[in-house]
């Protein structure tokens, strides 16, 4: 087994006076798609942040690439390859969505082949690419915001619930675009509430329960115990 990509251990991360992951620890296997999963309010979104760098953790490791990163800036992350989907979607709506797009490229201009491909798995990409961010629907914007932290080659993506809200035919594009990102081989931790996603992109899963991973395996086998189902979270994957 190769290193994991990235690697928590024992993470406690406060936000003001609420104490919200409680020892955090866990592993992202190097070239697949992990699944962060658990009720609403367990502390997904905060791992996702603390990992990023925009909240910090005040005790434990975070390891990214071999190296611990826990006293790094969020910028120094971005530099060092990851990529980061927030669940606000974290876009610039009155920049144009070429701007946008060119302020996610922190290597340079951006690939003119990355971007033609972008644009094959998120069409509106082209077709709005000279309108402010802000005139998108949301299920553009969340194109948007994914194109973003996919117009380079990321060692990981984090990607915070792409899927929260959109109408079926844009889940179905999230999801194709995600596929391909798993095909190239993309390391990837992922929250997402909708289990038919969960299951159609996840090699891997971590399930969290007030602040702490309370178990981790194979998706497959998660998606098929109906019983280690409510046992983790409270209902059946069935219901996705």
């Amino acid at each position: 087994m190769s290193e994991p990509i990235l690697s928590l251990e024992a993470v406690e991360t406060d936000i003001a006076q609420y104490h919200i992951l409680k020892g955090v620890s866990l592993s992202v296997p190097r070239g697949q798609v992990t699944m962060l999963l658990g009720r609403n309010g367990v502390g997904k979104t905060t791992t996702m942040r603390t990992i990023m760098g925009l909240l910090r953790n005040k005790a434990g490791q975070i390891r990214f690439d071999g190296a611990e990163i826990s006293g790094e800036l969020a910028s120094s992350r971005c530099r060092a390859g990851i990529g980061f989907v927030p669940e606000d979607m974290g876009i610039f709506s009155a920049l144009t969505v070429e701007e946008n797009m060119i302020l996610a490229a922190v290597s340079g201009a951006p690939d003119r082949a990355r971007l033609d491909w972008l644009f094959t798995v998120f069409p509106p990409l082209k077709t709005f690419w000279k309108a402010p961010a802000g005139t998108l629907s949301g299920g553009q914007k969340q194109m948007l915001s994914i194109a973003r932290a996919m117009i380079e080659d990321r060692k990981l993506y984090l990607i915070d619930e792409p899927t929260k809200g959109l109408a079926p035919a844009i889940v179905s594009t999230m999801v194709g675009a995600l596929r391909e990102l798993k095909r190239q081989g993309a390391s990837i931790l992922m929250v997402e509430q909708n289990f038919a996603v969960a299951r159609a992109l996840g090699d891997h899963c971590v399930v969290m329960d007030d602040g702490r991973a309370t178990w981790s395996g194979a998706m497959a086998d998660l998606a098929t115990d109906h019983a280690l189902q409510e046992r983790l979270m409270g209902l059946s994957m069935e219901a996705g």
